[in-house]
């Protein structure tokens, strides 16, 4: 299973929006834009499944930033899904506020637009990478039927740790160059980020053009978030070596520039 995340469009909260009491509606997913997975959303990728949702008469749940283990972050429920022009719009009642004190607080967050992010968990039924010239991967995959688990507001993307990570890293750069003094122990965690990422890529094997459209054209599921590494649940044990390393690089980098 995946997760994607978005900066959504939260285009109404509440009864002074047009809604009733406790209701919010976002754009959560946008059509023909290539995130920084490189996957691309088209048109009519959700519209079997959301008609699935509706003969089962089960409500999507909407849940805070994936957070399935606590039943108190199961904040609300979808009350409709709709596929438009740009991307799929949901509208989504958040639960009483009063015995469900996440959900209010859930509901503050969003009508005062201190979270403006949505995610949503989801199997890809039926995908495919599409080739492209002068593309930075060579092309990208294009999900075009997808399965729905649940849907819901979280503060920041997975998708955006890496932007976040590149900035402040050429913040720090630049604060060096001009003259600023690194500390020893920055200096170590930096060391050690550098050494845990040369060990991604020791362990990394590119994945060449035929094995990538081999891949692409076969549905995808998995336990991971997004990433090409989650739509292979197998994988050897030098990638799997490879994610474990990756994981303790971004955690050591992370700690680095934020201590920097």
């Amino acid at each position: 299973m995946h997760t994607k995340s978005f900066p959504a469009r939260v285009k109404a909260v509440g009864a002074d929006q047009g809604l009733e009491d406790g209701q919010v509606r976002a754009l959560v997913s946008v059509f023909g834009n290539e995130d920084s997975y490189g996957d691309v959303v088209v048109p009519g990728a959700f519209a079997e499944d959301l008609d699935r949702w509706k003969s089962s008469g089960d409500p999507i749940p909407f849940i805070w930033s994936h957070d399935w283990g606590d039943p108190f972050s199961h904040v609300g429920h979808v009350l409709d899904a709709e596929e438009t022009a740009e991307g799929l719009v949901v509208t989504a009642q958040i639960d009483d506020m009063d015995t469900n004190p996440k959900a209010g607080q859930v509901h503050r967050l969003l009508k005062g637009r201190r979270v403006t992010q949505f995610s949503f968990a989801y199997d890809v039924v039926e995908g495919a990478f599409v080739e492209k010239e002068d593309h930075r991967w060579g092309g990208y995959y294009e999900l075009r039927k997808m399965r729905v688990h649940e849907v819901g507001p979280c503060l920041i993307g997975a998708n955006q740790e890496t932007e976040l990570l590149a900035a402040k890293a050429a913040d720090l750069t630049r604060g060096i160059k001009a003259g600023r003094v690194l500390s020893q122990t920055n200096y170590d965690r930096l060391t050690k980020a550098r050494d845990s990422i040369t060990a991604v890529l020791d362990a990394a094997t590119p994945e060449d053009t035929n094995d990538a459209k081999q891949h692409a054209s076969q549905p995808a599921s998995g336990a991971a978030s997004g990433s090409d590494p989650a739509r292979e649940p197998d994988a050897p044990p030098a990638k799997q070596h490879g994610r474990s390393a990756q994981a303790a690089a971004r955690l050591t980098l992370m700690t680095a520039l934020n201590g920097a």
